[in-house]
C-alpha cells in the first residue's frame, strides 16, 4: 500500500473525525479508510488510534505520528505548489469554505464560471456557518462574514452583508405592516434557532428581545420558505431574499431599522506560495463580489 497516501487518508481521519467523513473527503470506503490505517500500525508496530461506537481518539503515538505526517505532507504540498507556481496554467484541486447562505446564493452559481475558465482546476465548495480553521483544515481559501480579527491571513474586503425584514403583501395587508420595532410584538416572527437558542431580533437602536413564534428552524431556506407561505415574518441576509423581492413575492419592511450590513472578507494564507488556481480565485472573487 503506498505509504505517502496511507498518511494522507490518516490524517484526513485525524482531522475529519471519523472513518466515512474520511472516506468521503477521498471518494473511497469507510472500509478502505481502516485498511490505510491498519497498513500504517503494522507498519510502525503501534496502534494510532482507539475507537468505540460514539468516538475515536488518538494514542500517545498517534498523537506524535499525525504530527509528524501533517508536517510532512504540508512540506510535500509546498513543494509541489513551487513547481505549480512555475506554470502558467492553473491546475489542480481548490478546497473553498464559505457559510451556507453566501455559498448556496452567491458563490455556488458563479463556481462554474471559474471552472470554465480554468478547465485544469476542480473545485471542493465546504460550506459550514462556523468560522473554520483555513490551516488546519486545509482549505486554499474562505469567506469569512463579520469583523476580521488581527490575523497572519490575508483579508481582501467583498460587498458587505445585509439583512432584509420581509412578509409576503398578503400577509401585510391581513396584519398590517409594522412601522417601528415595537410593533414586531403584533406579528409573527419566523425565528432562526442555533442550538436550541432563541434570540430577539438586533435593530437599530432597538432590541426586540424575545418575539412571539410559531415556527422557527436553523435554516434560512426552510424560513424562506416559511414567509413566502405566508406565516409571518423573517429577517434574513438579502443574499437570500433579493429574489423573491424583486419578483414581488415579499415586501421588506422596517428598512431604517435595519443594524448596518456586516463586513465580508475573502481570506487566505499570507504566506503561501501562491498557485496560479488561487490566484485566479482571488482575481475572480474580487471581480464579481468586491
Amino acid at each position: 500500500m503506498d505509504r505517502l497516501q496511507a498518511m494522507e487518508v490518516f490524517v484526513a481521519v485525524v482531522e475529519a473525525g471519523s472513518f466515512t467523513a474520511a472516506a468521503e473527503r477521498f471518494g473511497i470506503t469507510a472500509v478502505m479508510v481502516g485498511k490505510h490505517v491498519r497498513a500504517l500500525e503494522e507498519h510502525l508496530g503501534s496502534s494510532l488510534l482507539t475507537r468505540t461506537t460514539r468516538r475515536q481518539s488518538l494514542t500517545e503515538a498517534g498523537r506524535r505520528y499525525y504530527e509528524s505526517c501533517r508536517t510532512l505532507l504540508h512540506d510535500i504540498a509546498e513543494a509541489e505548489a513551487g513547481v505549480e507556481a512555475l506554470q502558467n496554467a492553473p491546475r489542480g484541486l481548490l478546497r473553498i469554505s464559505a457559510p451556507v447562505t453566501f455559498g448556496t446564493q452567491r458563490l455556488g452559481p458563479a463556481i462554474g464560471e471559474y471552472l470554465t475558465q480554468n478547465p485544469d482546476v476542480s473545485v471542493e465548495l465546504v460550506l459550514d456557518d462556523r468560522v473554520v480553521d483555513i490551516v488546519q483544515e486545509g482549505f486554499d481559501a474562505a469567506i469569512r462574514i463579520g469583523a476580521m480579527e488581527d490575523s497572519t491571513l490575508v483579508a481582501r474586503p467583498l460587498r458587505p452583508y445585509r439583512m432584509v425584514i420581509c412578509g409576503t403583501p398578503a400577509y401585510l395587508q391581513k396584519h398590517g405592516t409594522p412601522k417601528r420595532p415595537a410593533d414586531l410584538a403584533k406579528h409573527e416572527c419566523l425565528s432562526f434557532s442555533r442550538g436550541g437558542r432563541l434570540s430577539g431580533w438586533r435593530l437599530k437602536e432597538a432590541d426586540t428581545g424575545p418575539l412571539a413564534w410559531r415556527f422557527r428552524c436553523n435554516n434560512g431556506q426552510a424560513l424562506r420558505m416559511a414567509a413566502l407561505s405566508g406565516l409571518g415574518l423573517v429577517v434574513q441576509p438579502e443574499a437570500l431574499l433579493q429574489a423573491d423581492i424583486d419578483a414581488g413575492l415579499l415586501q421588506p419592511v422596517l428598512d431604517e431599522f435595519l443594524p448596518p450590513p456586516r463586513p465580508v472578507h475573502l481570506i487566505y494564507m499570507r504566506d503561501r506560495q501562491a498557485t496560479p488556481k488561487l490566484k485566479r480565485f482571488v482575481a475572480f472573487v474580487l471581480e464579481r463580489f468586491a
